[in-house]
């Protein structure tokens, strides 16, 4: 018999973000352990953190952080701006708050909170009154943490405020004009927003292009990760047993590139279970979402559904030459506590969307 304190948790969604979890920690071992990395023990312990985050969310409940979200995207603003003055710097970025041994990327927790501040906003706002200021109002707010991470510099998670922003005002019901209207102010900003990245972010994007102009400069981690998949077959070569991720041909492999580890070891029914497994997660989002008739909860479906799609859409995408190396990780799989703490909590607010409607 089911504790009263555990009903009405959609389960299936709990376990299929612990089983992507699991398959994370297992390829985040086998691209670490020859180098003596303990990057799996560390994901561990924030497997067990993001399950802690997860449970919160669900018993605190979701309207609890909406009514709150003016507070919590205040305070990731704050951290943001943090990192910017005494963050932590790696690899020619800084993005991180050292805690101990722990580091925090305030970054992916600003998704979130930025998320739940536009649900409540928008929520609050009918699309028959004040349309433009409302449009101009939410623009800033998703502008202030995308600035602020572009400043570390860190563009793709930047990005990802885009594609939320969309998803939200279009459920809204933003007038199409407004879109068309956007839409070629972005392609007639586009040289001065070329020429507002930084050298190597311009040649990620030519390199994109052209893998072929610098093969073993800018180009390397690209072509490196497609021959992994494409070593990989059909079955793949066996846990710890790919030769491009053993002899370190990858870099970043137990991050960003996570996917290509995996495609090689377990081939493409390896790289196939992992997007049927996200194609199952975001599923079961839609039907959380049509399972309350709560405006703020749908609303906050909408924008984590819209950060699951986008994040994995391009962290597979770049993996395989079909989008550009932007540094996005793969939710769930990725080593990064920051990433998968924010994820759990954001997926344990959905929960208690559906939790509310279950039990009331």
């Amino acid at each position: 018999m089911v504790p009263k304190f555990l009903k009405g948790i959609h389960w299936p969604i709990f376990w299929v973000s612990v089983v992507m979890t699991g398959v994370g920690i297992l390829e985040i071992y086998s691209a670490s352990f020859r180098g003596g990395g303990d990057f799996a023990a560390k994901q561990w312990f924030w497997a067990l953190m993001g399950v802690a985050c997860f449970f919160a969310a669900v018993f605190i409940g979701y309207r609890t952080f909406l009514n709150l979200a003016s507070l919590f995207y205040l305070l990731t603003l704050a951290l943001l701006v943090w990192v910017l003055l005494f963050g932590h710097t790696r690899l020619g970025v800084q993005r991180w708050i050292d805690i101990g041994p722990l580091a925090l990327q305030p970054s992916e927790f600003a998704k979130i909170a930025t998320i739940l501040l536009l649900s409540h906003f928008l929520a609050m706002r009918s699309p028959l009154i004040q349309h433009k200021r409302t449009l101009i109002m939410v623009m800033i707010l998703a502008s202030l943490p995308t600035l602020l991470i572009l400043k570390q510099p860190d563009l793709g998670s930047a990005l990802v405020f885009f594609p939320i922003l969309i998803a939200l005002i279009f459920n809204w019901g933003v007038r199409l004009r407004y879109f068309v209207f956007f839409f070629l102010f972005a392609l007639a900003s586009s040289p001065f927003l070329w020429h507002m990245l930084r050298p190597y972010q311009q040649k990620r994007l030519l390199v994109f292009l052209n893998p072929s102009i610098d093969p073993i400069g800018a180009s390397y981690t690209a072509i490196q990760s497609k021959i992994a998949v494409g070593a990989g077959g059909l079955f793949g070569k066996g846990w710890l047993q790919g030769t491009q991720t053993q002899l370190d041909f990858v870099p970043e492999h137990h991050t960003d590139f996570i996917f290509s580890v995996i495609a090689e070891e377990f081939g493409f029914l390896g790289g196939l279970f992992v997007v049927l497994m996200f194609a199952v997660l975001i599923a079961y989002i839609f039907q959380i979402m049509q399972h309350t008739t709560d405006l703020r909860g749908r609303f906050l479906g909408i924008g984590i559904a819209a950060l699951l799609f986008f994040q994995v859409f391009v962290n597979i995408g770049m993996t395989i030459g079909l989008a550009p190396i932007t540094g996005i990780t793969l939710p769930f799989l990725s080593y990064g506590g920051s990433s998968l703490a924010s994820t759990f909590f954001a997926i344990g607010l959905l929960v208690s969307v559906y939790r509310e409607r279950s039990i009331f």
